[in-house]
């Protein structure tokens, strides 16, 4: 019996090489989960780091939120505390025990997609990307401007219902895009900056609108992704939000130069009405006769 240990086991490993490869086997099956549980042994270390265990009815684990993780939580943790939390599976090799780097923390039930729009709201906000002093001035008589978004959508059929109305002399030039749906986040990119940047194939456009009609948080997604949001910020156009209802926010609201809260307010906002316009003009033919 004992011939069959030394058979299988053809290399004596020191603890350090044996927890290393542990460790690395469980960061390479695991890597990111979301785990939920109670919270118990919760402690805030002097050094900013935050420990506590997750349990449920038969198991808990080890878990740390180094400092500067993340940013502080609207309700601190504490003993009781029933969350889901999001990190990577490790290693402290000191001690040989697994654990999970914890990188966010909501309360149980708050819904995974919620907690990914408010971990990139507060990131962007704290980049500066949400602050009015970077938000570009709209031309107040676009005489071009581009739309992104479905071709087929009922949003840009009534945005184009108003803007016909109040601005027959604007010329629209119309990018289409998918609204939703995974890789739809990058066409709409890619879109963006086509129109920020002219070409051969059509001159420069005086604004760019970004619109979709209402829907689920589900549907609406695409606008929440961290490559529209930056692209919205780095172009040098103007851009206007459109997205969903007046009761919907995205991540794309949050860094245009102008949230509009329906697609149809969007084209009221962009263009003065032809109707008032020629009122003005009567006014003051009428004051120059005088």
């Amino acid at each position: 019996m004992q011939s069959d240990f030394f058979q299988t086991a053809t290399k004596v490993l020191t603890v350090s090489e044996l927890t290393r490869s542990i460790r690395g086997t469980l960061e390479t099956k695991f890597g990111a989960v979301w785990v939920q549980g109670e919270v118990s042994n919760y402690k805030l270390h002097p050094s900013g780091h935050q420990y506590f265990t997750l349990k449920d009815s038969r198991a808990q684990i080890a878990c740390v939120i180094f400092r500067n993780t993340m940013a502080p939580l609207r309700q601190p943790l504490a003993d009781g505390a029933q969350v889901q939390v999001y990190g990577n599976v490790s290693v402290f090799e000191a001690r040989g025990q697994y654990q999970l780097s914890v990188q966010m923390v909501q309360p149980l039930g708050f819904g995974v997609l919620q907690a990914k729009f408010e971990a990139l709201k507060r990131k962007l906000e704290a980049e500066g990307l949400f602050d009015a002093a970077r938000k570009r001035t709209l031309p107040k008589f676009p005489k071009r401007i581009g739309i992104v978004t479905s071709p087929t959508g009922a949003a840009i059929r009534d945005m184009l219902n108003v803007l016909r109305r109040r601005a027959p002399w604007l010329q629209i030039l119309i990018n289409p895009v998918r609204v939703q749906g995974s890789g739809a986040a990058q066409e709409i990119a890619v879109a963006i900056r086509e129109l920020a940047k002219p070409n051969e194939n059509f001159a420069p456009v005086d604004l760019i609108v970004l619109t979709r009609g209402g829907g689920s948080m589900e549907d609406l997604w695409e606008f929440n992704e961290e490559i529209v949001a930056r692209t919205i910020a780095d172009v040098t156009v103007p851009i206007v939000s459109a997205i969903g209802h007046e009761i919907d926010f995205t991540i794309a609201d949050f860094v245009a130069d102008l949230r509009a809260p329906t697609p149809s307010a969007a084209a009221e906002l962009i263009v003065p009405d032809i109707v008032d316009l020629r009122r003005h003009m009567d006014t003051f033919a009428r004051a120059l006769g005088r």
